[in-house]
């Protein structure tokens, strides 16, 4: 088994701690879904809307402010007729590939055993 992860003294989730934040950033439906869908390479809101299923498009476009004022993506406006607009990850939203990929192997691992625990049937 390995060693936990030693962090910084906290109080149970006090305002100041860290951990909150990486509550909010995963507790948020879209933001890991744009972070990952922007892991090749910078795309335009038509492209990340077409890609993301579920998503409107009021919603896409309020999750990439969040991630714009949260320095997660950067947005670059391009000066031509008409306007394009494409949006690319930050060295911080990259980073969050990391715990997005590791959320995901743990699925992989356990997603069967929890949603037939939680739906029924059978586990795979």
């Amino acid at each position: 088994m390995t060693e936990p992860i030693r962090f910084a003294p906290y109080g149970e989730f006090e305002a100041d701690c860290p951990a909150r934040l990486g509550v909010d950033l995963f507790g948020n439906r879209w933001l890991p879904v744009v972070v990952y869908m922007l892991r090749e390479g910078p795309q335009r809101h038509s492209e990340l809307l077409a890609g993301i299923g579920g998503i409107s498009q009021k919603m896409l476009t309020q999750t990439l402010r969040r991630m714009e004022r949260m320095t997660l993506v950067r947005r670059r406006r391009y000066a031509e007729a008409p306007p394009r607009v494409e949006y690319e990850l930050t060295e911080s939203g990259r980073d969050l590939l990391v715990p997005i990929h590791a959320l995901g192997a743990w699925v992989d691992a356990h997603g069967a055993a929890v949603s037939a625990a939680l739906y029924g049937g059978t586990d795979v």
